[in-house]
C-alpha cells in the first residue's frame, strides 16, 4: 500500500505489489545532510539527489532549526563539527523526534565515536571516503523499513477500527439501480455522496465502489466524523507534528496521508463543524495540506466518498453546512433505499446473519419458523440492516441449539411495533379509555399470531400460551376474521372456524 516511499537506486517506487515511476509520487523521500565541510556536503548531495530530495546544513544548530520546521525521513550527520559536535546534535535531534533515522558520518579514526553514537539512537554510521553503492543501499534499507512500519501501523488502525471485507446481500429490485450506478462511477475518480437512513449499509457501498475501482489495491480508510471530537478532527485527518498541542509527544501521520492513492470514506459528513468544513473544502480543491503545527505542504492523491443520513440541503438553508462543500462532495449522488422498501431482503439477510452468528458462537440454531419470519417481514425496521443484524445476534445468543427461532423468541416490540402502537394512542386520544386501548392491542396481537399460524387455532393458542377455548372466545369477542387486516374493526362477521 502507498503508505511510504521506498525507492530503489533507479527511478522507481515500490507501492503495494507494483513498481511505479518515482515521478508519480508527490512526496519524495526527504534527506538532510549535515556537515561543516562543503566538499563533503556536495559529495553526498551528488550521490543522493537523483533519487531523493536533499537539503544541506553546515552546522548542528542550523540542522536543528531545519528539523523543527520541515519533515525529514533520514539525516546524514557528521560527528566532528565546530560549535556543536555530531554527538550533541544527535542527542537534541532525538529530543525533537525520537523516531527520526540518523546515519553518522565519520573518519576512519573516529570509528569508536561513531559506534558510541549508536547507543544514543543513531541507525548506522559510514566512514569517509564514501562508497556510492554502499550509501544508496543503506538509504534503501532504511526507507524500506520505514515503509513496513507505516504499513503495520495502518493495518493495526484498520483492525482497531473493525475493518472487514464487505458483503452485500440482496435480491431486491430496488438495489439494481444502485449496483448499476456503482459500476459506472467506480472507474472514475469523482467524489461520491451516499445518502440513506442509518443502518442501510452506506459503508458497504463505499467499500464496494473502492473494490471495483483502479484504487482497489490501495488503502480504504473509513472515518466516522460523528465519533471524532471537533477539536481533534484536523489532527486526525491531516496528522500533527510533535509538540503542536498538549499531548502531542510524537509526530503522527494523518488518515489522508495514510490513504495516498486510495479512498477515504467520510461517514456522517453532516457532523463536521463549519470551521473544519472550510479546511476540508480547501483540501478537496488543492489536494494538499499541512500537518497541525507544521508548515510543510503535503500532496496526496485520494478519492473521497462521503455519506450522511441527514438532509444536507436542509442544513444548507440553516447555514449548518456549506453549499460549496456540498457541491464538491455531491458530484455523483447515490441514494440507498431503507430495508422496508427492499422487498424480499429480510428473509435473505436474516438467514445470512443466522449462519454467520452460528459459526461465530459455535451454535446450532436450525432456522427460523414461518411464523417468526412473517413477523420479521412485517416489521418496518427503523434501524434497517444494522437493527436486523443486532436482533439476529441476540436471538442466536439466547436461542437453544438444534431448535429454530420461533415467534415466541422474538422481542415484544417486533410483535407490537410503532404503527400498531399508534392505533392505541389514537384510541386514547379519542377518550375511549383503557379498556378500548387494551382491546386494540389484543386485536392486533392475536390477529398477528393467527396470521403467522395460518389461522390454525390450536397452534396459535400454543404460541400465545393460552387455552384453545380462551382463544376461540377472544376471536368472538374481538370479532376477528381471516381476511381482516390488522387494526381494523369487523362488526358484521362471524369468527373463523378452525381449519
Amino acid at each position: 500500500m502507498p503508505l511510504s516511499r521506498p525507492v530503489t537506486p533507479k527511478q522507481f517506487l515500490f507501492q503495494g505489489d507494483r513498481l511505479v515511476d518515482i515521478k508519480d509520487d508527490p512526496n519524495p523521500v526527504q534527506i538532510l545532510v549535515v556537515d561543516d565541510d562543503e566538499a563533503i556536503r556536495d559529495a553526498l548531495k551528488e550521490i543522493l539527489e537523483d533519487d531523493y530530495d536533499v537539503t544541506c546544513a553546515k552546522s548542528g544548530p542550523e540542522a536543528l532549526s531545519k528539523i523543527r520546521s520541515h519533515r525529514f525521513d533520514l539525516i546524514f550527520l557528521d560527528i566532528v563539527m565546530p560549535e556543536m559536535d555530531g554527538i550533541e546534535t544527535l542527542r537534541q535531534i532525538k529530543q525533537i523526534d525520537l523516531d527520526l533515522d540518523v546515519i553518522m558520518v565519520s573518519a576512519v579514526d573516529r570509528a569508536q565515536e561513531a559506534t558510541d553514537s549508536l547507543k544514543l539512537g543513531a541507525y548506522d554510521y559510514i566512514t569517509k571516503p564514501f562508497d556510492h553503492e554502499i550509501i544508496l543501499n543503506r538509504v534503501e534499507k532504511i526507507v524500506d523499513r520505514q515503509c513496513l512500519a507505516r504499513e503495520v501501523r495502518y493495518h493495526r488502525s484498520q483492525v482497531a477500527a473493525g475493518a472487514f471485507e464487505p458483503k452485500i446481500i440482496t435480491q431486491s429490485p430496488h438495489m439494481t439501480a444502485v449496483f448499476q450506478l456503482m459500476e459506472k462511477v467506480a472507474g472514475s475518480g469523482s467524489n461520491v455522496l451516499i445518502t440513506g437512513e442509518s443502518g442501510t449499509g452506506k459503508e458497504l457501498i463505499a467499500q464496494a465502489i473502492h473494490n471495483l475501482s483502479p484504487r482497489k489495491e490501495k488503502p480504504f480508510v473509513a472515518i466516522n466524523c460523528a465519533a471524532i471530537p471537533s477539536e481533534l478532527m484536523e489532527a486526525e485527518l491531516f496528522g500533527h507534528e510533535k509538540g503542536s498541542f498538549t499531548g502531542a509527544y510524537r509526530q503522527t501521520t494523518g488518515k489522508f496521508e495514510f490513504a495516498h492513492q486510495g479512498t477515504v470514506f467520510l461517514d456522517e459528513i453532516g457532523c463536521l463543524k463549519p470551521e473544519f468544513q472550510a479546511k476540508l473544502l480547501r483540501f478537496i480543491q488543492e489536494r494538499e495540506f499541512a500537518r497541525v503545527g507544521g508548515n510543510r505542504t503535503i500532496k496526496v492523491d485520494i478519492r473521497i466518498i462521503a455519506a450522511t443520513n441527514t438532509r444536507l440541503d436542509e442544513m444548507i438553508k440553516t447555514r449548518a453546512f456549506r453549499d460549496d462543500l456540498y457541491f464538491r462532495l455531491n458530484v455523483v449522488p447515490v441514494d440507498l433505499p431503507p430495508l422496508r422498501k427492499r422487498k424480499g431482503d429480510v428473509p435473505v439477510l436474516a438467514g445470512y446473519f443466522l449462519d454467520r452468528f452460528n459459526r461465530r458462537m459455535n451454535k446450532h440454531i436450525t432456522g427460523i419458523t414461518p411464523g417468526a419470519l412473517a413477523v420479521l417481514e412485517d416489521y418496518p425496521w427503523p434501524g434497517n440492516i444494522r437493527e436486523l443484524e443486532n436482533l439476529m445476534e441476540r436471538l442466536v445468543v439466547l436461542g437453544s441449539d438444534h431448535q429454530p427461532i420461533d415467534e415466541k423468541d422474538l422481542p415484544f416490540d417486533l410483535l407490537f411495533h410503532t404503527d400498531s402502537g399508534r392505533e392505541a394512542a389514537e384510541a386514547a386520544r379519542e377518550s375511549k379509555g383503557l379498556i378500548q386501548a387494551r382491546q386494540t392491542f389484543e386485536r392486533h396481537y392475536i390477529l398477528r399470531a393467527l396470521k403467522s399460524c395460518h389461522w390454525n387455532q390450536t397452534q396459535t393458542a400454543q404460541v400465545l400460551g393460552i387455552h384453545r377455548n380462551t382463544l376461540i372466545q377472544k376471536i368472538k369477542t374481538l370479532d376477528l376474521m381471516p381476511d381482516q387486516k390488522e387494526g381494523t374493526d369487523s362488526t358484521d362477521r362471524s369468527p373463523a372456524d378452525e381449519p
